[in-house]
């Protein structure tokens, strides 16, 4: 059993076994869990009126749990459609760096972010003083394909000598990367995505490499063997190089139009 309920408090108001997906929560005067295979989402307990069930995975974290006006949204359509189209990738960067009282408020956004079966496996890496030997291994794995793709070997030439060479061929003038790693695609891009808006928030900046990515794509066990205490069927499905903007835009372009069908 996965949950912890308070017969005390409980009013036998149905709320939780209304919202239980897995049919978990039953009613009789209070309510009860019958094991059918809760998956601790936390519906039940983010829905009690009374405060009478809990997540026995979640003691001790009593801090986290936050209460809020379900009728009241924080941030409007306006407002949010309005700061979704500022954003725009950036790959100019002051030499200032970020600290990690500020990469903590970042991943603040991630914690709250959905999971695939919640299984909650989202994992980051946070490169700043190893990021030249984390460069250096991702080429040793992607040079395999410098041949097809010109970006990639000016990288290599970028390694081999970077006297005339203005701009990092991956990272532009980044000197800071965040990698994100997790057993499930969606959710790992969720995640990053999550922490990006984030970023723009506090006046943060970044772009996001493919190249980096082919890394994990061409050899994922070479890949693993930096990052030895991460699981290794964990993959890195989102790279993204972030820093304090050097420039400012001060409009947006048209996109291409997105197509929608309805069926």
């Amino acid at each position: 059993m996965k949950l912890m309920i308070d017969v005390e408090e409980c009013i036998g108001c149905g709320q939780c076994k209304s919202v239980c997906i897995r049919d978990n929560i039953e009613i009789d005067e209070v309510a009860y869990e019958t094991g059918s295979n809760c998956f601790e989402c936390g519906h039940c307990m983010a829905i009690c009126p009374t405060k009478a069930i809990t997540l026995k995975v979640f003691k001790g974290r009593e801090n986290r749990i936050v209460e809020y006006n379900p009728n009241e949204i924080p941030v409007g359509y306006d407002d949010l459609l309005n700061f979704l189209k500022q954003r725009r990738s950036m790959r100019w960067f002051k030499k200032k760096k970020i600290d990690k009282d500020t990469f903590n408020k970042l991943i603040e956004g991630a914690y709250y972010s959905p999971s695939a079966q919640n299984q909650q496996d989202v994992e980051f890496v946070i490169l700043d003083k190893r990021l030249n030997d984390f460069m250096k291994h991702v080429y040793d794995i992607i040079k395999v394909e410098e041949e097809e793709f010109f970006r990639i070997k000016e990288f290599g030439d970028y390694l081999r000598d970077n006297s005339t060479k203005e701009y990092h061929p991956l990272l532009w003038s980044g000197h800071q990367l965040i990698l994100t790693f997790a057993t499930d695609k969606t959710s790992a891009v969720i995640a990053n995505t999550r922490l990006e808006l984030l970023a723009y928030s506090l006046g943060l900046g970044g772009f996001y490499s493919l190249f980096i990515l082919k890394a994990d794509e061409i050899d994922h066990e070479k890949l693993m063997e930096f990052f030895p205490k991460i699981d290794k069927d964990k993959h890195m499905y989102s790279a993204f190089i972030i820093g304090y903007p050097k420039k400012r835009f001060r409009r947006t372009i048209p996109h291409k139009e997105i197509k929608v069908n309805y069926m």
